[in-house]
C-alpha cells in the first residue's frame, strides 16, 4: 500500500533538496576550493542569495496567508499548517542549521 503525501510535504522535501547545495557551498567557503570551481561556487552563492532573499520571503508570506485564509473559512488542515510553519523555520534558519551541524561534526 502506497502512502500519498500532501503537496505541502512534497514542497518541503523539494526545499530541503534545494538547500543541500547550500550546505556544500558553505563548507567549500571554509576550506580550500578546488581548481576551476570558482564559477560553480559563484553560481551556488547566487542561488543561495536568491532562494533566501526576496523569493523565499514572498513564498513564505503567501503560504502563511493561505493558511490564515483556510483558518478564516474554517477549512484548516492542521497538518498543512504545521508543514508551512516548519518549512518557514527550516528555510530561514538554514544557515544556523548548517553552522550547528558543522560545529557538531568538527568536534
Amino acid at each position: 500500500m502506497t502512502r500519498k503525501f500532501p503537496y505541502a510535504a512534497k514542497a518541503l522535501a523539494a526545499a530541503v533538496a534545494m538547500l543541500a547545495p547550500v550546505a556544500a557551498q558553505a563548507q567549500a567557503v571554509t576550506t580550500h576550493d578546488p581548481a576551476g570551481s570558482g564559477p560553480i561556487v559563484a553560481a551556488l552563492g547566487w542561488l543561495q542569495g536568491t532562494l533566501l532573499g526576496n523569493v523565499a520571503t514572498a513564498v513564505a508570506v503567501m503560504a502563511v496567508a493561505a493558511v490564515g485564509f483556510m483558518m478564516l473559512t474554517g477549512r484548516m488542515n492542521w497538518r498543512f499548517g504545521a508543514t508551512v510553519i516548519v518549512g518557514c523555520f527550516v528555510l530561514f534558519g538554514a544557515g544556523a542549521i548548517v553552522t550547528g551541524i558543522q560545529s557538531a561534526a568538527a568536534g
